[in-house]
């Protein structure tokens, strides 16, 4: 999911919105932070869920990035609350399906399945072959599926999708 951010971040611009949906522990965070490491953000890219959104200023003279945690929000009326420059920062919103209405006319739908009982699965096969180290374990890599879905003029002549949302699949692990 690092990786796949840090390839997300290099056709992201300044005002693009990105919405993250998956079950917890999917990796919206780990693809949040691998977009801070594509945009060479200040600060640790961590879950918002406590303080609902932070702000990561670019080193490099780019756009910020700005990370929104919406679990705890009921409506778009609470998201546009927040006061996000959306039109000069990468914004992404965790949790935000459904929450968009009068924010934005073009957004990044991005969301991640991961399959029940693979982790469980991967860190048996794991921790059989590996050496006492317990910290290998906790490094096995989990296979995900990444939906994409552009909506909006912004994505409409973008491969990532159109103003009707085109979908891509891919797997990831």
């Amino acid at each position: 999911m690092h990786e796949f951010g840090i390839e997300l971040a290099t056709v992201l611009r300044a005002g693009d919105l990105v919405v993250l949906t998956g079950p917890l522990g999917a990796g919206k965070t780990t693809l949040t932070r691998g977009l801070g490491a594509g945009l060479q953000v200040r600060g640790a890219v961590t879950s918002p869920t406590f303080v609902l959104a932070r702000t990561h200023p670019s080193t490099i003279g780019g756009p910020p990035l700005v990370h929104v945690d919406a679990y705890r929000l009921s409506s778009a009326a609470e998201l546009d609350d927040l006061d996000i420059d959306f039109a000069r920062s990468i914004v992404v919103v965790e949790w935000g399906r459904g929450m968009l209405d009068g924010i934005t006319e073009s957004w990044l739908d991005i969301e991640i399945e991961r399959p029940l009982g693979a982790s469980s699965l991967g860190r048996a096969d794991a921790a059989s072959q590996a050496a006492p180290d317990a910290s290998v374990v906790d490094d096995v890599d989990e296979p995900r599926t990444i939906t994409i879905t552009g909506y909006g003029p912004r994505w409409s002549t973008s491969p990532a999708g159109g103003s009707r949302g085109v979908t891509g699949r891919g797997r990831i692990g």
